[in-house]
């Protein structure tokens, strides 16, 4: 049986955002005030303005955190394991409540299209007072898969 070839795929901005779209399981990274990592698996989507977007609660780990630092890395995984994947960087502005309930509209429509009751949602936002972390990417790895060194595909 041949052996899978890893890959990187060099993109651009765009080509970031068309890869991360579709895909919506990520793994949000910040920093800990004693500067290691605090890695949390998240849902997250692209917003209209090219930014990753993530539903959290105020009072997480990861929301402090990036209120704190002010920046993010997000690891975007596809829907099989071992599949294409890429790692990007950037700024990230914690919106909260009451602020937080349009961009989370957003946020739905980015990840599952229209809801069947958008005012119904927006009353659940805001009872669970939820806060959203938006990501605005400034660097990125290429788009990468596993496998095999080339030499060792045969």
């Amino acid at each position: 049986m041949a052996r899978t070839v890893a890959t990187t795929t060099t993109v651009d901005l765009e080509g970031l955002l068309s890869f991360v779209r579709p895909r919506h399981q990520m793994v949000l990274i910040t920093s800990r005030r004693d500067g290691h990592p605090q890695s949390s698996p998240v849902t997250g989507g692209v917003d209209d303005e090219g930014r990753i977007v993530i539903s959290t609660y105020p009072e997480r780990a990861k929301t402090a955190n990036a209120r704190r630092q002010g920046e993010a890395t997000v690891l975007v995984l596809s829907d099989r394991f071992n599949d294409a994947w890429v790692q990007l960087e950037g700024t990230c502005e914690v919106i909260d409540p009451p602020d937080s309930v349009e961009p989370l509209v957003d946020y739905y429509r980015s990840i599952a299209g229209e809801h069947p009751d958008w005012d119904e949602y927006r009353q659940a936002m805001r009872d669970q007072g939820k806060s959203l972390l938006r990501i605005t990417p400034t660097r990125w790895s290429p788009i990468a898969t596993g496998g095999f060194p080339p030499r060792l595909a045969d």
